[in-house]
């Protein structure tokens, strides 16, 4: 079984838009994971009906058993974080730490799982995905990208499917971490602008340090063919390969607009799209 993983080092590039018609490509060949557990936007265009939820646990908060508690205060000025008001915590304010329970004469604090999304196993008309968002406030991203792309892993080898997609999160912090370790191949998706070039750079020096094989496609090349001719001498600098070159053309939007991926409204990009994914199978 094969994983990759689509990146950006930023947000905005057109990662989601690509990753939804590399699944309409692969279609009935692979399972489809969004891992932008923050603030996922897969399911727009892949429209699932999800068959399964299933709960996750992020981090410990504070729960205060008002029967041991002796209203010592102790506890509310321990607080580094203004979590706890009239011997009661305040879930969105609580971070964990549990100082709280540490200070306590009564050991009336304990610190107790805490809800914070739910996955789903979801049908699409490309094949299953595995999707989630955290709830407002909550943390521990990263292992919730693990939880996704294992739900996917699993799936995947039950149902006899030889391909992962994974639409990660942008940037270079933990949930793109958890995106990108022990992937096949990372594509990394950027535009040709002087600050699309600086956060290339940022992300493939995360591939490269966790050893992961990396192409690139260049979004809108022709908006700034200098720029993208820079991105280009980058890439050949760092040995990295160019899989796709994706012209501007407004047929992406008209997609957008209609819920549908861009291979499945043609046009230009489609066209190039479908190139890209040629390129990438041979990778793979």
């Amino acid at each position: 079984m094969k994983q990759m993983t689509v990146v950006s080092g930023k947000g905005g590039t057109g990662k989601t838009s690509i990753v939804a018609s590399l699944a309409a490509l692969a279609c009935g060949r692979a399972v489809y994971a969004d891992c932008d557990v923050d603030a996922p936007d897969l399911h727009l265009i892949l429209q699932p009906t999800v068959m399964e939820r299933r709960e996750f646990f992020g981090i410990k908060r504070a729960f205060i058993d008002s029967s041991k508690c002796s209203q010592c205060d102790s506890c509310q000025d321990a607080c580094r974080f203004a979590a706890i008001c009239d011997f009661q915590v305040n879930a969105a304010l609580c971070e964990g730490c549990g100082v709280c329970k540490l200070v306590c004469p009564a050991q009336a604090v304990t610190m107790a799982e805490s809800l914070a999304s739910y996955a789903y196993l979801s049908d699409t008309r490309f094949g299953p995905l595995v999707h989630a968002e955290l709830f407002p406030g909550e943390e521990a991203s990263g292992k919730l990208v693990v939880m996704v792309r294992e739900m996917a892993r699993i799936l995947a080898a039950s149902r006899n499917l030889d391909l992962v997609l994974i639409d990660g999160s942008p940037g270079i912090g933990c949930p793109v971490i958890a995106s990108l370790t022990g992937v096949d191949l990372a594509l990394v998706v950027t535009e040709p602008t002087i600050t699309g070039e600086h956060d290339l750079e940022r992300i493939l020096d995360v591939a490269d340090h966790f050893g992961i094989n990396t192409a690139v496609c260049i979004n809108k090349y022709d908006l700034n063919p200098e720029a993208a001719q820079h991105i280009e001498a980058l890439c050949e600098e760092r040995a990295v390969m160019v899989a796709g070159r994706l012209p501007f053309h407004p047929s992406v939007v008209e997609a957008m607009v209609l819920g549908r991926s861009v291979v499945e409204n043609g046009g230009p990009v489609a066209k190039a799209i479908a190139e890209m994914w040629g390129v990438l199978e041979k990778q793979l």
